[in-house]
């Protein structure tokens, strides 16, 4: 029997490396190519970094670092190999315009220790020790822990692609996990809703905010209706635009997307506008009303810090 393998399972110790090799070759070239963009979704997103967890635990079943480490050492030795080798992904990745992101190592490191953890309790050879059951079940744990985020982030959102006719949920205690930009919970001046957000603007070029985490398909509605208040007795003029993920994936022209003034006076303003009008701003084509990726509210070098309050966003 070939060693390292089951009865009644021949070859299984000998293929199970070269197998996992071969997928490891297959896997590595997404690191660097495809995969989601600056442009992608939440979901998306966080789907791919699976692949690290995927990848590392193929590796390590294809270098099978036990046949040389026991011990502490084979985890001392695949744990420094694993974050070495990350931190130089991570670094050519940037290097490919790709973000950075330090939880990757972690999940690099969730990989491998899931293969050496579970490895003597699967093809036990010797008796199994309490140890390892702990690590075994601590790497599990922190695999559950990965799979809860991305389950979170699927959860979110379905719960934004059914919030319609909301593009904004003012239910939400965290409005980052949909904005950028200065902003903040208020409970001062909603409009039906517990909350509202509190934008603040400063006197920099282009100060605002920008909903990037919002429904996409707008094409069973006919107008945008957004209702602001301005707390100051002085008139406040912002730009608002909007585009699709084509824009988002080319030049970003600003004759390629949607582009008004809004014009607040002091208190609560409602104001419309059409969709159709939204549809065809883009120069040369009409934008996808069913993948709207970013929705910006923005002032132009305002001599003074301002503060605006957005009370309702929602399609008719």
């Amino acid at each position: 029997m070939i060693p390292g393998s089951k009865p009644g399972m021949p070859g299984t110790g000998r293929w199970l490396p070269l197998l996992a090799g071969a997928a490891s070759l297959l896997i590595v070239p997404f690191l660097f190519i495809g995969g989601p963009d600056w442009a992608s979704g939440p979901l998306f997103k966080s789907a791919w970094n699976l692949g690290h967890i995927l990848l590392c635990a193929l590796l390590t079943l294809a270098i099978r670092p036990w046949r040389w480490l026991s011990g502490w050492r084979l985890w001392l030795v695949v744990t420094a190999v694993l974050l070495a080798a990350g931190a130089c992904v991570e670094l050519i990745q940037h290097n490919y315009n790709r973000d950075m992101d330090g939880r990757d190592l972690l999940r690099n490191l969730i990989g491998g220790w899931l293969v050496i953890a579970w490895r003597p309790l699967i093809l036990p050879r010797t008796p199994i020790l309490a140890r390892q059951i702990l690590l075994a079940v601590t790497v599990t744990v922190l695999l559950c822990l990965e799979l809860g985020t991305i389950g979170n982030v699927a959860i979110r959102q379905w719960q934004v692609h059914h919030q319609l006719p909301l593009l904004y949920d003012f239910r939400h205690e965290d409005p980052g996990l949909f904005w950028t930009g200065s902003l903040a919970v208020s409970v001062d001046h909603s409009m039906g809703h517990p909350h509202s957000l509190k934008i603040d603007l400063g006197t920099e070029t282009y100060s605002g905010v920008s909903l990037s985490n919002l429904p996409a398909d707008w094409r069973d509605f006919e107008s945008l209706t957004i209702t602001l208040f301005n707390p100051s007795s002085e008139p406040l003029t912002l730009s608002l635009r909007i585009n699709d993920v084509t824009h988002d994936r080319s030049d970003q022209a600003y004759s390629d997307r949607y582009n008004t003034r809004l014009t607040l006076g002091p208190g609560f303003s409602t104001l419309t506008r059409s969709l159709t009008d939204i549809e065809n701003a883009p120069h040369g084509r009409t934008m996808d009303m069913s993948s709207i990726r970013r929705m910006g509210l923005f002032a132009v070098r305002l001599p003074e810090p301002r503060t605006v309050y957005l009370s309702d966003l929602r399609l008719d």
